[in-house]
């Protein structure tokens, strides 16, 4: 692949237009696109991915958690993609209701990353492919939206950061909570000192579900199997209907992907990259700019149990769920602040400093320092402070308001990276049921080969990561 030049005329010209834009649009569901004074000026939308993240109408009558509809509120999704056929054209008749126009179909993601006319790549894939995906869009010339978690290893991180960096890439990663205002209060009131000096974080992200012994089939015909599979290893397809979960099944494959270390981090990863984020956005550990030496110093899985035996970090069975379903995993940074990941407690996020404590989670915000705030509210303009000096706004609209003005997002690959490096971490320790010592300045785990080559991952023939 071949990195091309930015199109500043084109940039200056979205970056016009969504000036405007953004003065009149609101947080909330938007069915259709708005229009600008020029339809052509409209950044150009190209999505990688149409599963359930995207649009979970997928599975779900009404769609109330995918994001994809929020972006025609901004942009012209004029491509989509998918590996599944089905979903593929059910994507297309979406945007169809969305903008009024059926947008270009592929099965090969290539198609979209080398297209001149898309401005902007909405990655909705499975974990696995993100990296490869992102870093090939950003050399290419986009910009790019990414869902949670960015990457699948440490080393994929290290790799985005150092391309995007290179580019001058505009990159969102999809944790919303950062764009939700209980969450932006909650730093902000660590910030002012509301609960003291810091010292413990907890992170409650729930249990991981387990499955039976799925057997071998054969994949659907509107499923690209290999191509799925992608930068993995080769793998047969398993499958096992009626499962209690979102699409009444178990397999290697669609939403269940995340209970597979091949493809995923489990919990670790999936609620781990929402609340860890969090957690360090209020140690201070994760703000934006470059890739600093902050991170954690061990981490130790006080207790870890997986559905299936493990050897030197591997599952040891390939035919039922392998990520970690009960944890309770601690870290430590330099500053001595401990950070502990676990599986059981109301999920959420619970801050305790020497002078107070907060509780956080999507619902609500408590703690004596909340109550106090009637009495002693935050400085004007503490939260937009926290959100890099802009005005509170969805995290969509944040992403757009970026590509805009071509500064950091509120959740930039460099705070991302720091954060979800722990839960990479967490993952690792786990897997090899054993304590890892960190060296966050050269980002190596020290004192156990194991334990470090499981910070990267072989791509399989095929699919490795085009630099060039």
């Amino acid at each position: 692949m071949k990195q091309t030049s930015r199109n500043f005329g084109r940039r200056s010209v979205l970056k016009t237009s969504l000036g405007i834009a953004a003065a009149s649009l609101c947080p909330g569901t938007v069915p259709r696109a708005l229009g600008f004074e020029s339809a052509n000026a409209r950044p150009r939308i190209g999505v990688i991915g149409c599963g359930v993240r995207w649009d979970k109408r997928v599975f779900v009558a009404d769609g109330r958690y995918g994001v994809g509809k929020e972006f025609p509120r901004y942009g012209d999704i004029v491509s989509v993609c998918d590996v599944d056929a089905k979903r593929l054209k059910r994507a297309q008749d979406i945007v169809k209701g969305w903008l009024g126009k059926v947008p270009s179909a592929a099965s090969d993601y290539r198609k979209i990353i080398d297209d001149p006319k898309v401005d902007v790549v909405h990655i909705s894939t499975p974990d696995h492919w993100h990296a490869k995906i992102a870093i090939e869009a950003m050399l290419a010339g986009k910009d790019v939206y990414c869902e949670k978690p960015m990457t699948l290893t440490i080393e994929e991180g290290r790799l985005i950061c150092d391309v995007c960096k290179r580019t001058g890439a505009v990159f969102q990663v999809g944790t919303q909570q950062r764009s939700s205002r209980q969450f932006i209060q909650a730093v902000a009131m660590i910030r002012d000192g509301r609960i003291g000096k810091l010292q413990r974080v907890q992170c409650a992200i729930g249990s991981a579900p387990t499955s039976p012994e799925l057997p071998h089939a054969d994949p659907p015909k509107h499923l690209d199997w290999n191509r799925w599979l992608g930068p993995a290893p080769f793998a047969a397809y398993r499958f096992k209907p009626d499962a209690p979960n979102i699409i009444q099944s178990w397999s290697r494959s669609h939403y269940e992907f995340r209970w597979w270390y091949e493809y995923s981090g489990g919990k670790l990863t999936d609620w781990g990259a929402h609340h860890v984020d969090i957690a360090c956005w209020g140690m201070n550990e994760s703000d934006g700019g470059t890739v600093s030496p902050r991170g954690p110093i061990r981490i130790d899985p006080v207790m870890v149990e997986h559905p299936v035996a493990f050897k030197d970090g591997y599952p040891a069975a390939d035919n039922q769920y392998n990520t970690a379903t009960k944890f309770n995993i601690q870290a430590v940074y330099e500053d001595g602040v401990e950070l502990t990941i676990r599986h059981d407690t109301d999920n959420g996020i619970l801050f305790e400093g020497t002078e107070g404590r907060i509780f956080v989670n999507r619902g609500k915000l408590v703690g004596k320092p909340v109550e106090e705030l009637a009495s002693h509210p935050l400085p004007d303009g503490a939260l937009e402070k926290v959100y890099k000096n802009r005005s509170l706004t969805d995290h969509v609209g944040n992403f757009f308001a970026a590509v805009a003005d071509r500064k950091e997002p509120i959740s930039d690959v460099f705070s991302h990276h720091r954060a979800l490096t722990t839960c990479h971490l967490a993952g690792i320790a786990a897997r090899l049921g054993r304590k890892i010592v960190w060296d966050p300045k050269q980002q190596r785990v020290i004192g156990d080969p194991l334990a470090q080559s499981l910070v990267a991952r072989e791509q399989r023939t095929g699919f490795e990561i085009e630099m060039s």
